[in-house]
């Protein structure tokens, strides 16, 4: 039993792949009214998937970077209305604080999601030995646990 439709990708894949290479290649001037059109998609958890990829990767990019606090500023304003955008940038935003060695509070890291955990206990970028040992103590899950532990030693050996 074969149909000719059943070949097809259905629209919003092909949509969101779209939207996709839409965000990756749109010029920073263009960003927000292209995110806010990837929004008023009528698959809203499609469309809120393609803009948290974009988010993650635009964020990942900032992250050190002076632009990242205006960038997430106007951002805020196109998402405000997607509760998981929001929290997803809020995040990112605590990252960046964690990152720059900013003040930043253990109920805040605590009170994060996993994928938050994850990040702060898994970055690139140097965490903070603080943050490192609050997570190998108090992390959520085991991951976190682990991996605030592992950079914890790999931070202690010599070079």
């Amino acid at each position: 039993m074969t149909s000719p439709h059943l070949d097809e990708e259905p629209a919003e894949h092909r949509r969101f792949t779209r939207y996709l290479h839409a965000l990756e290649a749109v010029a920073e001037t263009d960003e927000v009214a292209l995110v806010a059109a990837v929004l008023r998609d009528q698959d809203t958890t499609m469309a809120d998937s393609a803009v948290g990829r974009h988010l993650d990767r635009r964020a990942a990019d900032l992250l050190t970077d002076a632009k990242f606090t205006a960038w997430a500023q106007t951002l805020t304003e196109v998402i405000a209305d997607r509760d998981f955008l929001t929290l997803r940038l809020r995040e990112w935003s605590l990252l960046r604080t964690i990152a720059l060695g900013e003040p930043w509070t253990a109920e805040e890291l605590t009170g994060g999601t996993d994928w938050f955990q994850r990040m702060a206990a898994t970055m690139r970028i140097t965490p903070s030995p603080e943050a490192l040992r609050l997570l190998a103590e108090r992390g959520r899950t085991r991951r976190v646990r682990n991996a605030a532990s592992q950079q914890l030693e790999h931070r202690d050996q010599p070079i």
